[in-house]
């Protein structure tokens, strides 16, 4: 890959099937029996970066990199294994962002006028952040120049839409299957943005569990998803300052049979942040992922908000 972009090895899967979709868009894990009602979804991880792409951008590949999820497909790939499908997006964030809506978008990125349904005001596009992001996560311009409208029209139609048509698909199919059904929405945040534990305490939290302030899943489960992780030894809290995004919004429909959980993981547990590269802490805090999602694929909880 061009620009210093490393040509990472993927994922296994454990037992199952992975599907390649939209072109290689997003792949799929597929356990061999769909045992669980949840659907777990890794939208930060992809590593494909098109070489037009990193042409066009001003930062080398490893700045471009500092968007990513790194390796939260890894973390969370043996869910198949225990009875869960997961999607995983190909294409990074840096490129096309598929936690936000399929059009947020900064008029300042752009040589054309964006047409009207275009979101141009959301909190997202204010911090650089939209569903093409003008910025990465540590704050340094993507683009050399500006771009047209088609460009991101294309992205959208080639990448985010197939992506969430086959998310809704899994989900609408656990829904079907179980009568009810889990979105585990799967992110990683840097250590540096991680809360502080307060009370004197020092040291950051593990894992920032979302539920849009118990808006997108039922109570139960965020409450059990602490109790798992904490009883690991985690430090954990809640909704500050990643309360869910977009998928989990979106998604999070407790009245419906659909609720849907943000989980974000401390990158320091697990991986060099300078570096990109794994910790061997990884593959533990892998099994313990297993071990929650098999405990929250079994967890009794009733379909309402």
């Amino acid at each position: 890959m061009d620009r210093d972009i490393p040509d990472l090895p993927g994922p296994g899967s454990g037992p199952g099937v992975i599907e390649s979709g939209a072109g290689g868009a997003f792949e799929i894990l597929r356990p061999a029996e769909h045992s669980l009602p949840l659907v777990l979804a890794s939208p930060h991880s992809g590593t494909d970066y098109p070489p037009e792409f990193v042409a066009a951008a001003r930062l080398d590949g490893r700045a471009l990199r500092k968007s990513e999820d790194s390796f939260v497909d890894e973390i969370f790939a043996d869910a198949a294994a225990r009875g869960a499908p997961m999607i995983r997006a190909r294409f990074p964030r840096a490129f096309l962002d598929a936690n936000r809506e399929a059009f947020e978008l900064d008029p300042d990125m752009f040589h054309d006028m964006l047409p009207a349904y275009v979101n141009t005001r959301s909190p997202r596009v204010a911090a650089g952040l939209g569903t093409i992001a003008r910025v990465v996560a540590t704050g340094e311009e993507i683009y050399r120049g500006k771009l047209r409208f088609a460009e991101a029209l294309a992205r959208v139609n080639r990448l985010y839409h197939p992506y969430h048509a086959a998310l809704r698909a899994l989900l609408d199919d656990t829904r079907e299957r179980f009568g009810r059904c889990l979105l585990v929405d799967c992110h990683s945040m840097p250590s540096s943005g991680a809360p502080a534990l307060g009370d004197g305490r020092a040291g950051r939290v593990d894992f920032v569990l979302g539920d849009c302030y118990g808006s997108s899943c039922a109570p139960e489960v965020t409450e059990a998803a602490e109790r798992h992780l904490t009883g690991l030894g985690y430090r954990v809290s809640r909704n500050a300052p990643y309360a869910g995004g977009f998928t989990t919004r979106h998604y999070g429909r407790p009245r419906t049979g659909s609720h849907a959980l943000q989980i974000e993981i401390n990158r320091a547990l697990y991986m060099d942040e300078a570096r990109l590269a794994r910790k061997p802490y990884l593959t533990i805090l892998a099994s313990h992922m297993a071990e929650l999602v098999e405990r929250l694929g079994h967890l009794p909880y009733e379909n309402e908000g």
